[in-house]
């Protein structure tokens, strides 16, 4: 089964453009003559243009080189800060550790307190560094209440449950605090 369409006879004018040359359209095979006369018509460049546009390139890459430098900086930093996250709570359960030696087990403590103050050199010599807000007035931007207990003057800092640690400005895990209602 074949299926025929038929076209409707159209005169010269209204048949439809099939070359580049009858449509108007550049072949890509320009006259020399014309290029020639393109060249001549445009003023020339004086050289302040040149120099401009060199200062302007020069200062586009210097701040593209500052801004991939900070990007670069801010990256590293991010990728920190997620180390440190994941090493605190082993810096917790080391001062956990600390706390529920008893008299028996010193030597066992001495090791742990040993692994403990290493483990705090090395994030402070990275710029990270403990807080212990006991007795500050409550900051939530710094403090995460967990309770909150009637005694003292309201606002304040009882106890702290788990330090808070900060980098650079930046929090990154806030003090685990109880708070006076």
């Amino acid at each position: 089964m074949t299926f025929e369409t038929e076209q409707p006879d159209l005169t010269p004018e209204e048949e439809p453009v099939t070359s580049r040359d009858e449509a108007g359209e550049p072949s890509g095979e320009e006259d020399p003559a014309n290029e020639e006369a393109r060249i001549v018509d445009q003023p020339e460049e004086q050289p302040e243009d040149y120099l401009a546009l060199a200062q302007r390139i020069q200062a586009d890459f210097e701040n593209y080189r500052k801004r991939t430098a900070r990007e670069a900086a801010a990256a590293g930093e991010r990728a920190k800060g997620g180390l440190v996250r994941e090493l605190l709570p082993v810096v917790d359960n080391l001062e956990r550790a600390l706390a529920s030696a008893e008299d028996g087990e010193q030597h066992l403590a001495e090791g742990v307190r040993l692994v403990h103050s290493e483990l705090i050199a090395v994030l402070e010599r990275n710029g990270v560094e403990q807080f212990d807000p006991a007795g500050d007035k409550f900051d939530p931007a710094e403090h995460e209440a967990l309770s909150v207990r009637e005694d003292g003057a309201p606002g304040l800092v009882l106890d702290v449950v788990e330090k808070g640690y900060r980098s650079n400005g930046t929090i990154l895990r806030p003090a685990r605090v109880v708070v006076s209602g």
